[in-house]
């Protein structure tokens, strides 16, 4: 026999395990007619465990007391068993849980067929229990959400299978029906199959993605229980596009403003154009028209994805100052749908521009007696940029004389004089003229102007003194130069070309016929020597003159001072003989005392200063302890009184030297007798006559020499005077009285001059003065007493 499980309206035979079929196979042939009774029970799913499906025992006839003893049982199967019998009353009741829709799948009625065991004597009873369906399920679909994808231009009545609903529950319980949310565009339509109903969902109206892309319904599956139980579905419609619109601009003409000069890569506007169609419908690219001006393409670009216009080449107001963009928008449809419109950039000036100064004429030179007002150039003025921006104001920036006169036309000028011009203070000009324009900020552009000044002979020649004071050393070897004068002349060339003549008329043309110059150095010559003894000073003029046209001259007066020189020996005046020897007797009484005066040795040098200055002293005497000479006097004078061993007669031998670099010298020889006093004062009576006519003639001399010296003093001092004057304060001299007076008959005048010490000299001089010669004449140069004592004083 086998064992049968019957589902639905379909029986299907169902083999168990192949052991327990084998099992059973063998008891059914063992025992025959035994196992041949079959009971049918009925009990709906979802019991609970105990429930008691029917007393099997007494079913089958069984008795209950029997039913320990003889093993009553349920053939167990390949599962764990969901029926169980009761050994003690043999009700068979639930003993697991029941679920219909796990046991039988489908629609059919679901039995379960048990096999029954009794031992003693073995029989086998089959009971068939039939497991009735409960309403415990509800539909379900296998998907929360079913998508569908509708282009727009779907025409009505298309279908769209939907998902199929499930329903565990058999018979009623099952699914019964669909429904769909209220909606204009869709319904549901059903349609009976073997699987079931399968739904559909059906298009009544056309799809328009712009107004709603997408549309979202419920589909609701109810099965037939009591109360029925139902399912839902959610169903997104989205609308697929249909390239029906182009891309559309918000303006035809947009107007836009950029500064020049703006940066490259700036991003100056964005294209906006709107295509309501989506995804490649949608998407927009942006284009420059194929017609535009070269310029265009080479200053801007378009960002075809973006649509933003950047700054590609410089912007420069002054080539184009407004642009034309003609832009176009197509979408990726197909075919593509295009959009138009026009950018209009307007391009604003800055001042990038600065003046330029251009000299359409220019005199390079200008005469410096170029009156005011003299024009030496036109120059204009341009600027490229626009408004205020190309507003020009032009002057002179530096210090110079000239300035700039507008002419008529804007911005053109002449540069002319506007004072008086001198080379001589300012030879060239460099006129730097500035033209600023008025933009924000103010650009400024410079032009220099370089004028040279002509030269006009309007500078006579110049000597640095109005007066020139030479001193010259007497006995000059004749035909060489003495000294040089010089002039300056401020002029150039010609102008400044300086000759020198000396002036031969007055009253001292004798002397200069002695002198020469040499007419392009100015240095002078001597064509004789000079002797300062017969001549101290002269003077002349000497005049510069130029070479322009006219000549310009000048002159200046050159005084000459002669320096005396060592050339003459002193000369004896006292004593002299009958026959001009400097010989003499002297005759004293014998009873005179010491410091009696003897005699004095009178001599004259010619020279002055220290070659003037003369100097005695003793030689040869017969006696040194009776007589003594005064250095500077000449004095002789007894040292002592004389005695009775004294010899009578003793001669003294003088020699009389001047102070020169190389001494000159004269001597003279005095015989001193010793008489009685009564034969001195006799020969003093014959003496005193014959010494009258002597003195007479030294008076003489003296009265000369006095009168020479007194003359070459007061012109001393008035040239002096002079030069004190006409000295530039570098050069001014300080006048010092000598007071160092040595008793000879000589003088002098001392003055500085800087860190010298000069002396005009006569016959007398002071001791410490020497000649120092120079570069154009010899000067005597004192030692600085007043140094001296200064440093003998902070020695002290």
């Amino acid at each position: 026999m086998c064992c049968w499980i019957m589902m639905g309206n379909d029986t299907k035979p169902r083999t168990k395990d192949c052991s327990w079929f084998a099992f059973y196979l063998a008891l059914s042939l063992l025992f025959g007619n035994q196992a041949l009774a079959q009971i049918r029970y009925s009990i709906p799913e979802e019991v609970r465990e105990g429930t008691v499906v029917g007393n099997v025992a007494k079913d089958l006839g069984v008795e209950i007391p029997s039913l320990i003893a003889r093993r009553f049982r349920v053939v167990p199967g390949s599962k764990d068993a969901i029926f169980e019998v009761n050994q003690d009353n043999g009700a068979l009741y639930v003993n697991k849980h029941i679920d219909r829709e796990e046991l039988c799948q489908g629609g059919a009625a679901c039995l379960m067929e048990l096999k029954i065991l009794v031992e003693s004597p073995l029989e086998i009873h089959y009971v068939v229990v039939e497991i009735t369906d409960v309403n415990d399920h509800t539909p379900s679909f296998p998907e929360r959400e079913h998508i569908f994808e509708i282009a727009e231009h779907t025409l009505p009545g298309k279908r769209f299978q939907l998902h199929t609903a499930r329903d565990p529950d058999a018979g009623v319980n099952s699914i019964r029906t669909y429904t769909l949310t209220s909606n204009e565009h869709f319904e549901v339509n059903v349609r009976q199959s073997d699987a079931g109903k399968i739904p559909f969902l059906v298009l009544k109206k056309s799809l328009d993605r712009e107004q709603n892309n997408k549309h979202t319904l419920l589909v609701t599956a109810v099965d037939g229980g009591k109360p029925p139980k139902s399912g839902t579905l959610n169903v997104s419609i989205i609308v697929l596009d249909s390239n029906d619109n182009r891309p559309m601009f918000n303006q035809e003409i947009y107007h836009i403003s950029i500064h020049e000069n703006i940066a490259l890569g700036t991003s100056i506007f964005r294209m906006n154009a709107t295509d309501l169609d989506e995804y490649t419908n949608g998407e927009v690219e942006y284009s420059l028209g194929k017609t535009l001006r070269r310029k265009v393409y080479d200053t801007f670009e378009l960002n075809k994805l973006t649509g933003e216009i950047k700054v590609k080449g410089v912007v420069d107001y002054e080539e184009i100052d407004i642009y034309e963009l003609d832009i176009e928008a197509s979408d990726k449809g197909t075919p593509p749908l295009t959009g138009e419109c026009r950018v209009i950039i307007k391009i604003i000036d800055v001042n990038d521009n600065p003046p330029e100064i251009e000299v359409t004429s220019l005199s390079n030179t200008v005469s410096e007696d170029s009156k005011p007002g003299t024009i030496i150039s036109l120059i204009s003025a341009t600027d490229v940029d626009s408004g205020v921006n190309g507003k020009i104001i032009s002057h002179i920036s530096n210090d110079v004389p000239f300035e700039l006169k507008p002419s008529y036309k804007e911005n053109t000028y002449s540069v002319v004089t506007k004072g008086l011009l001198d080379r001589e203070q300012v030879s060239q000009y460099e006129i730097t003229i500035k033209a600023t324009d008025c933009g924000e900020p103010a650009l400024s552009t410079y032009k220099t102007l370089s004028i040279q000044i002509s030269d006009v002979n309007d500078n006579s020649p110049h000597f640095d003194q109005t007066s020139l004071e030479f001193y010259l050393v007497e006995n000059n070897v004749p035909g060489n130069a003495i000294f040089s004068v010089s002039a300056r002349d401020k002029d150039l060339n010609d102008n400044a070309a300086i000759s020198y003549h000396i002036m031969r008329e007055g009253s001292q043309n004798d002397i200069m016929s002695f002198l020469n110059i040499n007419s392009e150095t100015g240095d002078i010559l001597a064509l004789k020597s000079f002797d300062f003894e017969t001549l101290k000073t002269f003077q002349f003029q000497v005049v510069a003159t130029d070479s322009g046209t006219p000549s310009l001259s000048s002159n200046v007066t050159v005084h000459v001072f002669i320096l005396d020189q060592n050339d003459n020996a002193p000369v004896i005046l006292y004593p002299v003989s009958s026959n001009g020897s400097a010989e003499g007797v002297e005759e004293i009484p014998r009873n005179v005392n010491a410091g009696h005066l003897v005699t004095k040795v009178r001599a004259y040098d010619a020279d002055i200063g220290y070659n003037g200055w003369l100097l005695f002293s003793l030689q040869e005497v017969t006696a040194h302890s009776l007589f003594g000479l005064d250095r500077y006097t000449g004095q002789i004078r007894t040292l002592r009184s004389f005695t009775e061993t004294d010899e009578a007669e003793h001669k003294l031998l003088i020699l009389v030297k001047d102070n020169g670099n190389v001494s000159l010298s004269a001597t003279a020889t005095v015989v001193v007798k010793l008489v009685e006093p009564r034969e001195a004062f006799a020969a003093a009576d014959v003496k005193s006559a014959t010494k009258d006519d002597e003195d007479n003639n030294v008076t003489f001399y003296l009265m000369i020499t006095l009168g020479s010296v007194s003359t070459l003093f007061l012109i001393s001092i008035i040239v002096l005077i002079a030069m004190q004057c006409s000295k530039s304060t570098d050069y001014t001299s300080k006048y010092l009285q000598e007071t160092n007076y040595d008793g000879t008959l000589c003088h002098s005048i001392q003055y500085r001059s800087g860190d010298k010490r000069y002396m005009l000299v006569g016959p007398r001089m002071s001791i410490g003065s020497t000649i120092v010669p120079g570069s154009h004449a010899n000067t005597l140069v004192l030692p600085d007493r007043r140094g001296t004592s200064t440093e003998r004083s902070e020695q002290m």
